[in-house]
């Protein structure tokens, strides 16, 4: 795997616009999601919620010149860090607030810190990763997912549902950490498509060559099903 965990985009936020949009809508909650969707999560149309319309974070969204998903900005309290886990999905960051904050790239052990640039960030999120804010304030990152793909029409393909075959702890904490990789990996590739998940189940359609792959990563906990 080459390059960094994130790579700085070209796309910038006019100066002074991000205090404006901190000032005009106070970030209290964990999580703000700016925009909604028109039905299909990762794949559907994503449009800015009516409260944001003509605010200052709409026009910081529309700086972003791809196709965007959902856009939420997240928040670390001091002191906190994530669990390690991967994305089925790349993501795009902002920096919004905080310091001493960083992204953490656990599979290569390199640490990125989460500068006020009034840049774009790209991440690669199907490395195991965390993130950590050391510093005395909350961090708040307006953090974008990218769509996934989808493959040609009429490659051979299989249906794939991926379920708990027992009633277990930390589930979701040994899917990010072992299959989660391989989605983001894949779907970069177009070897995926209709992707969805519930609390237990994850189904998707996949290129029939890239069965093997997927088996040899399903353990007793998982149980694997195709047609």
């Amino acid at each position: 795997m080459t390059g960094d965990l994130i790579s700085q985009q070209p796309w910038q936020i006019p100066q002074g616009l991000i205090q404006q949009a901190l000032e005009e809508f106070p970030i209290t909650d964990e999580v703000a999601i700016l925009n909604h969707h028109d039905g299909n999560f990762f794949y559907g149309q994503w449009s800015i919620k009516d409260q944001y319309k003509g605010t200052a974070w709409e026009h910081i969204l529309n700086t972003l010149p791809n196709p965007a998903g959902e856009a939420r900005i997240i928040k670390l309290s001091s002191g906190e860090a994530y669990p390690a886990h991967a994305d089925i999905d790349n993501r795009w960051h902002l920096n919004l607030t905080g310091e001493r904050s960083f992204l953490i790239d656990l599979e290569n052990k390199k640490m990125f810190e989460c500068v006020h640039d009034n840049h774009w960030y790209y991440m690669d999120a199907g490395r195991i990763h965390s993130a950590a804010n050391y510093g005395p304030r909350d961090r708040l990152q307006l953090v974008v997912r990218e769509p996934l793909r989808t493959f040609a029409p009429g490659v051979e393909h299989v249906n794939i549902t991926i379920t708990l075959s027992t009633i277990q702890e930390s589930y979701r904490y040994k899917f990010d950490n072992t299959i989660s990789p391989w989605l983001n990996r894949t779907n970069m590739k177009h070897g995926i498509c209709d992707f969805s998940w519930t609390e237990n189940t994850v189904s998707f359609r996949l290129i029939k060559s890239l069965i093997p792959e997927l088996k040899s990563l399903i353990t007793n906990e998982y149980s694997l099903s195709m047609c």
